[in-house]
């Protein structure tokens, strides 16, 4: 531990935080589930966190897909947690037969070259000092600010892990087909809220997805068209849905999470759940849940709430049982353990 570092848990309020110089309010910070400390890196290598932020602001003006699959990314590695085996330990960048990395539900990711483009960096200047885990944090947390959203600190301190099992990925990841209750579930045994599930979910305002993720809302009648069979889905848009995604459509087809403002992180989503064009059925039922209605009514009318919200559940989501002190190692490669 950095004899500059500040203890997550003694840092119970964040300072007031800039979004695009506009002075934004003070965030509380919810308890740390592990020892992760603010400035961790001050005197180990200080530079860590500019190094993860320029890499990832230099690929994103190449390729402006890359901030929603960083975001997606710390995603499935926080949340495939099996015992104290894994969480937020960059697991999901192991290579391997049998790794999550293989599992038929993640080899849509992206973003894995922007990891191993900064992990090298800091190899260079830092060697052996910076945690994979810790890329994968910061590189999302990046990925939202230079979209739009809020910039906000980070804990860091994360160790990486050395298992990482394909059979943990599917009981712990959200089917984009899930009922509100099978949610629910799932994020409540990450000591997560109803309340962090409906900000959490927000991170679909940027990004796309497969037609593969939503075609549970259509089917194919007799004469090969679509139809529309989820009621739910605004029609117009589903129209341009099936436009997009029709029978014959390639798997490499994708669709913008949100149809109004794709490459801006803000409260768009919302909006567009209040005008029934949420994309994926896990989405729209947000708007259809009586006990999730209002905060995504809130946050459509209330982008300041929603960027205050989000600053909280990304903290309690990137601490998800994550490794610290002696525990996991600290990768020289981020696709495969040390050892």
């Amino acid at each position: 531990m950095e004899t500059n570092a500040i203890p997550f848990s003694a840092r119970p309020h964040l300072c007031s935080f800039l979004v695009l110089g506009l002075l934004h309010a003070v965030v509380v910070a919810p308890p740390a589930s592990a020892s992760l400390f603010f400035n961790f890196y001050g005197a180990s290598c200080p530079t860590a966190e500019l190094i993860v932020s320029n890499t990832v602001r230099s690929a994103s003006s190449s390729d402006p897909t890359i901030p929603g699959k960083l975001l997606r990314l710390v995603f499935h590695d926080c949340f495939v947690e099996m015992s104290w085996l894994q969480g937020c330990d960059a697991s999901v960048l192991l290579q391997g037969n049998g790794t999550e990395r293989s599992d038929p539900g993640n080899r849509s990711l992206g973003g894995f070259q922007v990891i191993d483009s900064a992990k090298r960096m800091l190899e260079i200047f830092c060697p052996g000092t910076v945690s994979c885990a810790d890329v994968v944090a910061l590189a999302a947390r990046d990925a939202v600010a230079i979209t739009g959203g809020p910039q906000l600190q980070i804990p860091t301190g994360r160790r990486d892990g050395r298992v990482s099992a394909a059979a943990n990925v599917r009981p712990n990841i959200i089917d984009t087909t899930f009922t509100m209750n099978e949610m629910i579930n799932i994020f409540t045994a990450k000591g997560l809220s109803i309340e962090d599930l409906v900000v959490l979910s927000g991170a679909h305002t940027i990004g796309s997805a497969h037609c593969s993720a939503f075609s549970d809302r259509f089917q194919e009648d007799s004469k090969g068209k679509l139809t529309l069979i989820d009621t739910s889905l605004d029609r117009n848009y589903a129209n341009e849905l099936m436009q997009r995604c029709p029978v014959d459509a390639s798997a490499s087809i994708t669709v913008v999470n949100d149809p109004e403002t794709s490459s801006s992180f803000d409260n768009q989503y919302y909006r567009n759940l209040v005008a029934h064009k949420g994309l994926f059925q896990s989405d729209s039922v947000l708007l259809d849940d009586k006990r999730t209605r209002n905060l995504v009514q809130d946050f459509a009318n209330d982008q300041e709430k929603f960027f205050q919200s989000w600053s909280q559940s990304f903290l309690k989501l990137t601490s998800i049982g994550v490794k610290t002190g002696e525990e996991g190692e600290i990768r020289q490669s981020c696709s495969m353990t040390s050892g």
